[in-house]
Formats: structure tokens, C-alpha cells, sequence
């Protein structure tokens, strides 16, 4: 009955549109009253106002009030998160609409907030990928797939029918990815050196780029030999480093996917490495390298920091958008002021916003140097994804990997799912039509089926799909715009594609939400569709995140950067986050000391 009810509401067809439309703009540059009233949250003075209550912008308002700083966050949705929020879009099932899936989350962080405690439960995933092919029936009776787990035999086996020399060498390729990846960590865990205090900066600005130095010190002791290995890696195309290790096509094309995932790039460009080991380096429940579904979806991660941080005091609202940054006489940031009105001071504000969005829309343009502004502006922001969320009435059911009878999850549903992968020239031509515009008739889609491992989500026997899919562009040729039809025409194709490879696929669809670039950009605020806040390049990395002259701290006194824009990058890993209120936490207490 509830299938039935649940089908009339949502057709195979049909584009879910968003439940709140809205974007950040400036109303106003400055205002003389407030609208609060007392006993209102918002007529307090706060030490700390944080913009957004995206994962970073939670895990900074978590540091701070831990810090003892009265901290303030304020969301222009009505639902915390950002872009790791848990939404039910369709009646009865609960998508994780943007961010899908869990490892980066940094240990320390997991640790600190104490983020099981606070509700955060973990289904560890046992196998990483599954890739079935298209191709006629094998001497099995079915098409043939790869699928990589945690059983190393198993794994043997898998990439053996390909070919018996990269089954040997995949051990001794993981093995050397996962060492540089967690080389790494000291690079992530701290802030990046500033070159300005190097060049001329005060005896304490240097004293202050310690830890920086530091880090690297330690993550160059922890490369050891593999030094040349990563900077390859950050250099050199991805297809020339896999074509070093492994001969067969499945096996390249699918590791190769995790250096272009969320990036305008192909295993041909040059650093693609970097993506691949930006996702390698995490873990989850402990587990090195591990991922996992996070229960009830990505926001009860983002739930169970703004638990931590409302456990130690902070104040979390919703529906309440920021217009502008406010500023004092002496052009120094001393809180915001909403979009109808209200200020709200404080000693210090940060924002969870993208670089663009925080200096180009929210601070007054003339706080700002001319230089730093155009280099702002020309921060690159191209997306390639367009999200999918799917609700099913059934398993999907893979002609390489039949279900038979039974309609329990197997291993290949776990796990993240690979198709039109099978080679490394398939995602080559899935990326060369969109630049100009158009869309492959094959683009690169990744499957997740969260609802295989938590029940939670989804009505008894139903389950919850996430499409990630790439290359699409945000700007279509002739002028096309990402209306409905657009929407769903791209949604079909997707759905075409998978029904190569799973029979019946589309006739088990209750309903669909479909979020292409602009959608991204205009529901979650990520500027350009960019789910990293800005493209992971190395001009766009570590000192040079967002921009090269600056990171954390602005050129406004007391404004801060949060949010995936600022280093280490983007992923729902709250390194941002941490690392920023730890900076403006010691800017605060500096301040403080010399007044």
C-alpha cells in the first residue's frame, strides 16, 4: 500500500524539486539597528558567529565553545549539515543528497568531539569496488566483473581473470598508496606555513608557522623513500602511474576513477594523482583505508558534531541567512547582519562559505585589497557531477552478478559501484563533450546502495541509490538551460545505461532527485557545483588554498575561512574547520592579551 501511495506521488519521470530555494546575496552594506528582541539568542553578543552549519563550519563551532569561546552558527537552510545532510526527499526514504559516504573524517576530530557518544554509528564497508562489464556471457554463464574487498584472496582471484601479473602487484600498489596517504596526515592536522610571515613577517609571525614547518618535517620523515613516488603522483598524469603498475583495463579504470571523482579532470591530466590519494588517506571506526555508511545518513554525522558542540554551549540556528559581514571603524570584522535585518556582534566571525561566496558577496568590497579580490575571482570552481538520489522498490540486480532468489544484499551492493568503467578511454570520452557543453552518451556513473547495510533509510525491502555521476557541464551548448526537461533527459540516460548492466533497473524506480551543477550551487551554496569548495589542483593546494595569499585569516581582522575552500580541501573530513577555530582561537587570546 505504501509502494503504491509512494509511486502515485513520484513518476519514474519526475524531476524532485528542491524544498528550499535560496542563495546567498547582499541586501545591504551596513545596518544601525538590530531586529532582536531580548531574550532572543540573537540579541547576545557572541565571542565566535560562524556562517553555514555545513560539517566544518559545526566542527569549528564544537573547538571554539570548547575553547571557551561563546559561539554562535548560523544556517540560511532549514536543516544543518551543508553539503553532509540527510533529507527525505521522497516519502519514506532518507538520501544523504550530496555527500554519500565516510572515511575522511579526521581521527583526532572523531576522537575530541567524541562523535560516537554524541550518535554517530559507522556500517563499515567490506569490499572497496565492484565493476561489472558489458560484454557477452563468459564460459560462467554471465558477463564478467571485478570486485575488490577486504578478503585478499578473494581479491587475488578477482583481478587474476584479468590478468595473474597485477593480481601480484596490486598488493605492493595498495600497500604504496596507503603509505603515502597516511605520510600525510601531519600535512592535514595542521595549518599551512604562511610565506608572508617568512618573507617579513614579526619574530612571533614566524614563531607562529612552527607547527606548519613542523608537519612538513614529518611528513617528509614519513614519505622516507616514497618522496619521488609522491611527487609523481602530484605531477605526473594518474593513467602513466597505473599504466606502470597493471596491464589490464578493468583494474586501471576503476582505481583510476577515484583521481577524477568530483574533478574537471581525466587519469590523463597532469596531478590527477593527488584526488586518488586525497581519497585514500582516511579510515573509519579505526580501520585504515576504511569506508563506511554513516546510519540515518551523511547528516547524522553532521547531527552528532552539532551535538558535541551544543553539549559545551554553542547555539545552532537554522533559517537564519547572512547578508553581510559586519565591520567596525577600523574596518575590523565584528559580526553579521541577516538578511532582515538583524546584527549580531562578536569579537571574531568565520565562515563555512565558499572563498567567492565570503569574500565576494558577504564582506564589504572595500575591506578588501584589489589584488586579493581578483584572485578570488579567479579561483576554479568547474564541477563535472550531477547527483542523483534514486529510490527503489528492490535491489538492483546485475547481469554479471545475479541475485538469484534471494533478495539479501551481496558484497558488490556494499561497496561503491563502477559502470561505463571498464576502461580508462571510457572516462576519457566521457569527459570530452563537456567541454563544450554537451553530454557523453556514456558519462562515468558511481553507485552507492547505503541501504544495504543500514535498514534505517528506507521502508522494508525498498532501498536508497546514490548516483554519483560525471562529466557534466554547468553551462550546456546553445545555450541550453538545466530546466526540468534537461534534468530529466540527462536522468534517463543515466538510467539507460544502468539498465545495460542491470535488467529491470528502471521499472523498480519509485522516485528520482536529480541535482546538476546549478542545483548544487543554488541548494547547498557550493559555488560552480564544486563539492570540494574549489578544485583540489596543486595551484590550489595547501599554501595556495583558496588563494595564495591567504588561508585561514582573511585580510579582514577577525574574518575567517572555514569552510572546504581553506586547507586541507574538500571531503567531509572537518580539518578545515578544526584548524581554523584553532588559529582564530589563538588570534583571540593574542588580542585579548594585548589589550
Amino acid at each position: 500500500m505504501m509502494l503504491n501511495a509512494v509511486r502515485a506521488a513520484f513518476s519514474q519521470r519526475m524531476h524532485v524539486k528542491p524544498l528550499i530555494s535560496c542563495s546567498y546575496h547582499v541586501t545591504a552594506r551596513r545596518f544601525s539597528k538590530s531586529h532582536a528582541r531580548q531574550g532572543d539568542p540573537l540579541a547576545q553578543e557572541y565571542d565566535a558567529v560562524i556562517i553555514g552549519a555545513g560539517h566544518n563550519g559545526l566542527t569549528a563551532a564544537a573547538y571554539l565553545q570548547k575553547a571557551g569561546l561563546k559561539t554562535l552558527v548560523l544556517e540560511r537552510r532549514h536543516v544543518t549539515g551543508g553539503a553532509a545532510v540527510t533529507e527525505e526527499i521522497v516519502p519514506g526514504f532518507k538520501f544523504s543528497r550530496c555527500s554519500y559516504v565516510l572515511s575522511l573524517l579526521r581521527p583526532d576530530i572523531y576522537e575530541d568531539l567524541e562523535l560516537k557518544r554524541h550518535g554517530l554509528k559507522v556500517h563499515i564497508r567490506d569490499s572497496y569496488a565492484f565493476t561489472p562489464l558489458l560484454e557477452d556471457p563468459g564460459p560462467g554463464g554471465r558477463p564478467r566483473s571485478l570486485l575488490l574487498s577486504c578478503d585478499q584472496n578473494k581479491t587475488y582471484e578477482q583481478i587474476a581473470q584479468f590478468s595473474e601479473k597485477d593480481a601480484k602487484r596490486y598488493f605492493e600498489y595498495e600497500h604504496e598508496m596507503t603509505a603515502i596517504a597516511q605520510a600525510l596526515g601531519p600535512l592535514i592536522d595542521a595549518p599551512p606555513v604562511e610565506l608572508s610571515a617568512i618573507s617579513n613577517g614579526t619574530l612571533r609571525d614566524r614563531m607562529d608557522i612552527w607547527p606548519g614547518v613542523k608537519a612538513i618535517l614529518q611528513t617528509g620523515k614519513a614519505l622516507g623513500k616514497n618522496l619521488p613516488q609522491f611527487y609523481e603522483l602530484v605531477t605526473a598524469p594518474m593513467e602513466k602511474i597505473l599504466d606502470r603498475w597493471f596491464e589490464s583495463e578493468p583494474l586501471k579504470a576503476t582505481l583510476a576513477t577515484d583521481s577524477v571523482i568530483g574533478a574537471m579532470v581525466t587519469p590523463k591530466t597532469p596531478g590527477s594523482g593527488y584526488v586518488l590519494i586525497h581519497h585514500v588517506m582516511g579510515e573509519a571506526e579505526g580501520i585504515k583505508g576504511a569506508w563506511g555508511y554513516a546510519e540515518g545518513g551523511m547528516g547524522a554525522v553532521s547531527r552528532s558534531i552539532a551535538n558535541a558542540a551544543e553539549a559545551h554551549g554553542a547555539t545552532i540556528l537554522t533559517e537564519k541567512p547572512v547578508s553581510t559581514v559586519l565591520l567596525d571603524s577600523d574596518q575590523r570584522a565584528c559580526g553579521v547582519v541577516l538578511e532582515d535585518g538583524t546584527e549580531v556582534r562578536s569579537k571574531i566571525v568565520l565562515s563555512n562559505a565558499t572563498a567567492r561566496i565570503t569574500y565576494l558577496n558577504l564582506t564589504p568590497e572595500e575591506a578588501l585589497p584589489k589584488e586579493f579580490i581578483e584572485e578570488v575571482q579567479a579561483i576554479d570552481y568547474t564541477s563535472p557531477v550531477t547527483k542523483i538520489n534514486v529510490a527503489m522498490d528492490r535491489l538492483p540486480d546485475f547481469k554479471a552478478s545475479p541475485s538469484g532468489k534471494t533478495k539479501q544484499p551481496g558484497p558488490h551492493h556494499t561497496c561503491t559501484i563502477h559502470l561505463n568503467c571498464e576502461t580508462t578511454d571510457l572516462l576519457e570520452k566521457a569527459y570530452q563533450p563537456c567541454q563544450t557543453g554537451h553530454i557523453s552518451d556514456r558519462p562515468m556513473i558511481e553507485m552507492c546502495i547505503p541501504s544495504s547495510l543500514d535498514q534505517t533509510i528506507a521502508p522494508e525491502g525498498c532501498h536508497v541509490l546514490s548516483l554519483f555521476t560525471q562529466y557534466t557541464p554547468y553551462h550546456l551548448a546553445d545555450g541550453k538551460k538545466w530546466d526540468e526537461d534537461a534534468k530529466n533527459a540527462y536522468a534517463d540516460k543515466v538510467f539507460d545505461c544502468i539498465e545495460d548492466y542491470c535488467s529491470g533497473f528502471k521499472s523498480s524506480v519509485i522516485g528520482r532527485d536529480i541535482l546538476p551543477p546549478p542545483e548544487l550551487e543554488r541548494i547547498f551554496g557550493l559555488t560552480g557545483g564544486n563539492i570540494f569548495h574549489g578544485a583540489m589542483s596543486l595551484d590550489q593546494l595547501y599554501f595556495a588554498r583558496p588563494v595564495m595569499s591567504s588561508s585561514y585569516r582573511s585580510p579582514v581582522e577577525g574574518l575567517y575561512l572555514c569552510g572546504s575552500g581553506a586547507h586541507p580541501g574538500g571531503g567531509v573530513m572537518g580539518a578545515p574547520g578544526r584548524n581554523a577555530a584553532q588559529v582564530a582561537s589563538k588570534d583571540l587570546k593574542r588580542q585579548g592579551k594585548r589589550r
